[in-house]
């Protein structure tokens, strides 16, 4: 099941399918219901996903769901998608604390986040292919974006299983926390997220998104200054700019 919360403009997601926080249709499909309802909730600024308990993130998938039945598993990779696509176009920032390991769909999970924050004693790998199937929750898809294309042949097509110092150093990660830490890490990171405007966040999202989803350059760079002019048809554009001139912290609206 996944858990949530929100406090004040964070939501707080948690995967809770003991023992290893294992994916079902049903949690994938409830993932995707979920991010569709925080982004109508324009008071949420940014999300955190970690896993309940101090062992494992997500071991991804429970591989006897997949022993040969070609109907169910064609209906539960398109539950893994829909659910991770939604997650990584979702208008507020999304951080992973991964607290331990995040095994095949658990760490396709965190590779649709934002950002990542490992505690130092998590795992990390895609071992699909070692049981004859392949990461197909986006995971082919994501992985060489952030590690680059060497690493990601690495991961994928050894079955090389990382740590947290080693995904840190191929920029899996973006910060290393103390083992029990990293949920709080990702509060304070949410935290500087709402200190921001939360269109503009938006916004520079999506033209990030667009640079690795292959828009040309010439477009993309015209996009930006369009969206640039988007932000001074909200209230929170001049909000920004007085708060600056006046030294004061801004009261986005969000309008």
């Amino acid at each position: 099941m996944i858990r949530h919360r929100i406090e004040g403009h964070t939501a707080f997601l948690t995967i809770d399918n003991p023992p290893a926080n294992t994916w079902t249709p049903e949690d994938l499909r409830a993932l995707e219901k979920l991010v569709g309802e925080l982004n109508a909730d324009r008071s949420v600024y940014a999300a955190v996903i970690t896993g309940a308990g101090e062992k494992f993130f997500s071991a991804g998938a429970d591989l006897k769901k997949f022993a040969g039945d070609k109907v169910y598993a064609r209906h539960f990779i398109a539950c893994f998608g829909s659910a991770f696509e939604a997650l990584m176009n979702a208008r507020f920032v999304t951080i992973a604390a991964i607290n331990g390991y995040a095994m095949g769909g658990g760490l396709e999970c965190c590779l649709a986040c934002d950002l990542r924050i490992a505690e130092s004693h998590a795992q990390m790998a895609l071992p699909e292919p070692g049981v004859g199937l392949l990461p197909a929750g986006c995971g082919t898809q994501n992985l060489p974006g952030l590690v680059g294309e060497g690493w990601a042949k690495r991961m994928i097509l050894t079955n090389e299983r990382v740590d947290a110092a080693t995904a840190l150093r191929i920029g899996l990660v973006e910060e290393v926390a103390d083992k029990g830490q990293g949920l709080a890490k990702a509060t304070a990171l949410a935290a500087r997220v709402a200190t921001l405007s939360p269109r503009a966040v938006e916004y520079c999202k999506s033209l990030i998104h667009n640079a690795r989803n292959g828009i040309p350059r010439r477009a993309g760079l015209a996009l930006e200054r369009e969206r640039f002019m988007d932000l001074f048809d909200h209230s929170d554009q001049l909000e920004g700019v007085n708060a600056f001139l006046e030294k004061r912290a801004p009261a986005w609206k969000n309008d």
